[in-house]
């Protein structure tokens, strides 16, 4: 009995990943930057593009046997599902007691561990463009910075958590633009950058 194999293809998912991330951290950076008020509005961005969005293309990418950005995208996905339902917490949305009893510090616990993991993805993001790089070390700095301020080592971690989160979201549609239109060209139309290890 003939036995025959049939791969199914799937189209690289990393452009979703990529929109979805820069979306929700430019919508969240400014809240933070006080450039809007309030988390009502940024709920959506986070579990929707923040959160389901990465975990979509968080699925493909293990298919892909894409171990970066299976783990990339999947862990930011959940850190953001993670942190909608903290926000709705802290708006007492899940009755007065949760709410009050709330401790900011074990959120900065959780980045300290998402510290740990950018920290481990930017050292193999060497083998990756520049560009990627660089968006791998804002990402830490994000992290470090939220850290410190949820543990209340001072405002100014704040404001350093809020530049690097817009500064994020603005690299990452670089990396989007380039991801997108460098592949459906064939040739580079969006530079960016060779790896720091070949």
């Amino acid at each position: 009995m003939e036995t025959k194999n049939v791969k199914i293809e799937v189209a690289d998912p990393t452009t979703l990943g990529l929109f979805g991330l820069a979306m929700v951290t430019l919508v969240a950076s400014t809240q933070k930057l006080g450039l809007t008020d309030g988390l009502s509005f940024v709920l959506p961005w986070a579990f929707f593009l923040g959160g389901l969005g990465q975990l979509i293309a968080a699925m493909f990418d293990f298919k892909h046997n894409n171990l970066f950005g299976a783990t990339a995208f999947s862990a930011y996905g959940l850190f953001w599902i993670a942190v909608g339902m903290s926000w709705l917490i802290k708006l007492g949305c899940f009755g007065e007691t949760l709410a009050e009893t709330a401790d900011g510090r074990q959120l900065g616990v959780a980045f300290i561990g998402y510290f740990i993991l950018s920290f481990v993805l930017t050292i193999s993001s060497r083998k990756m463009s520049k560009a990627m790089f660089i968006l791998m070390s804002l990402i830490v700095v994000l992290f470090l910075s939220l850290a410190l301020d949820a543990l209340g080592c001072g405002s100014t971690w704040h404001t350093i958590a809020a530049c690097s989160e817009m500064a994020i979201s603005l690299t990452t549609f670089y990396v989007l633009a380039g991801k997108y239109l460098n592949s459906y060209f064939g040739k580079t139309i969006v530079p960016q950058g060779k790896a720091f290890l070949q």
